[in-house]
């Protein structure tokens, strides 16, 4: 497990930078861009290829490809991997130019469609979401194909290159916005043009290095290669299985649309910061299990493969826990320190920070998702996690008619909370129904200690929630505070609860040296 540790520390010590960024490039877009409709008009924009990027790039086709790839790499030649290889980026890049001409084509009725409450808000520019859909579609078309290229390394135990590559697109949407942006009628649509470019940046930065390993791809279209059609079987199912979170959002999307204007800005602020150690901790630890879960399958070591679940399992709760309830006390101290400035107002922290709170409810489940779904895909077993997926799309549009209709329709304020909770459930009926269909099947079976060390992660997260309301100032004072006062308090607050949670551990007994044996 030292190395799979040692990669994931890899891992996620790039995303932290490019994460970071993100959060630096978030301030900025609060800072020069009031929450209106021409800025929800650029995040719906922004969201339907970013949601397409992780249904098919880094969701279907990287739970597909990496397996695969993975078991030529084990079992094939040197001569037959590159041959996949190739066969894979000709077919995929036909598929991608195909969906970029229609998508381009067909920006007015998409935005019709996803997101039809605009026709009805007085203040929403459905016509302008159109346009910079024609102008950030391309994205898809050079993100997925650098989601081919990350295939390529991580299978290579590569992962440092592909996990920094997002700080590229951070810091194009930064110069869009600070020096692009004054230059247009409509600066958000110099937004659109850096998502654009940003796709562009971050495929030409990987090629290099995948030249490095023999393994450049060289696209060619061959009809029933036989490896292609068996990512292609896998990745049809899997659109749905290994994304139901992002369907989800895209449904929330769509109701969004039918709220106040600001409810998709707000969500989206809250989206990002659960974001956060999602993509530290969920998507590290998913990243670097896979190739490892797949070489087990495919050497037949069931005892190995059971035991790498279990560690990574165990880890991911140990982190997800105590992010969870430290994104829930702190959320208006992240909100107002980290993105309250300029045209954000006091009353948009207060709604970013609601939906937060009910958002971060479900982290421990989206990052178990991200855990436990390679052990479905590393045995090439797309059909299971499709029909958990359904549920749980199901079950949150259920949940949306139940939470989120009621509130609305009642007049309160604060309905987009509504949806990040709805995500959130939905999130524990995925993440719950694959742990035990993996129990049930055999795949899993789970080590000793597991109720003893889940009542100590919940002990040492409680005497870190008693530190925070210890010493956290008030609500008023967030607001009226200088934004130094409050980036520092928030850091000191981060601080006080990560030594509290880890002195907790050390008295309780969980000795963290297990996870890197």
């Amino acid at each position: 497990m030292r190395r799979l540790l040692r990669s994931g520390a890899i891992f996620s010590a790039m995303t932290m930078i490019s994460r970071i960024l993100g959060l630096v490039r978030d301030a900025i877009f609060a800072r020069y861009f009031p929450v209106d409709g021409a800025y929800e008009a650029f995040l719906v924009a922004f969201r339907i290829p970013n949601l397409m990027r992780r249904l098919v790039a880094e969701g279907a086709f990287s739970l597909a490809f990496v397996p695969v790839l993975s078991e030529y790499k084990k079992t094939k030649s040197k001569q037959e991997l590159r041959d996949l290889i190739d066969h894979v980026t000709g077919t995929l890049g036909l598929v991608l130019l195909f969906i970029m001409v229609v998508g381009i084509i067909s920006s007015p009725f998409i935005i019709a469609t996803f997101v039809a409450g605009f026709e009805n808000k007085a203040d929403a520019k459905p016509e302008l979401a159109a346009d910079l859909l024609q102008i950030t579609f391309p994205y898809i078309f050079f993100i997925s194909l650098s989601a081919l290229v990350a295939g390529i390394l991580n299978t290579f135990n590569k992962f440092a290159v592909p996990s920094l590559t997002p700080v590229l697109l951070n810091i194009v949407l930064i110069i869009s916005a600070i020096w692009i942006a004054p230059l247009f009628d409509e600066p958000v649509t110099a937004l659109a043009w850096g998502v654009f470019a940003g796709g562009v940046v971050q495929l030409g930065f990987q090629l290099p290095f995948v030249y490095r390993l023999g393994v450049f791809p060289r696209p060619k279209f061959k009809r029933g290669h036989k490896g292609v059609k068996k990512i292609m079987k896998l990745m049809a199912p899997a659109l749905l299985g290994s994304s139901a979170a992002q369907v989800n959002l895209l449904l929330n999307t769509f109701v969004a649309s039918f709220l106040a204007v600001g409810s998709m800005g707000w969500l989206y602020y809250s989206d990002r910061f659960v974001e956060l150690p999602l993509a530290l901790f969920g998507v590290a630890i998913g990243t670097v299990i896979l190739p490892k879960l797949s070489q087990d399958h495919a050497i037949k070591e069931g005892k190995a493969f059971s035991e790498t679940l279990d560690w990574a399992v165990r880890l991911a709760l140990l982190i997800a826990v105590p992010a969870m309830v430290g994104l829930i006390v702190l959320a208006v101290p992240i909100i107002s320190s980290v993105i309250s400035y300029g045209e954000f107002t006091w009353f948009d922290t207060q709604m970013s920070a609601l939906s937060l709170s009910t958002y971060a409810l479900g982290l421990p489940a989206f990052i178990l998702v991200k855990v436990l779904a390679p052990g479905f895909y590393s045995r090439q077993d797309t059909k299971t996690p499709v029909k958990v997926g359904l549920i749980s799309i199901v079950s949150n549009m259920i949940l949306n008619v139940v939470i989120v209709v009621p509130w609305f329709m009642g007049g309160y304020q604060g309905a987009h909370a509504g949806l990040a909770l709805s995500t959130a459930l939905a999130g524990y009926v995925n993440a719950g129904l694959l742990f035990y269909l993996l129990h049930k099947q055999g795949i899993f079976q789970a080590q000793t200690g597991w109720l003893s060390y889940l009542v100590k992660v919940f002990l040492a997260t409680g005497l870190m929630v008693a530190v925070m309301l210890l010493i956290m100032p008030t609500g008023v004072w967030w607001k009226d505070a200088a934004g130094f006062e409050r980036l520092l308090w928030l850091t000191m607050l981060i601080i006080a609860a990560l030594g509290s949670f880890f002195v907790g551990l050390y008295a309780l007994g969980i000795n963290l040296r297990k996870f890197i044996i």
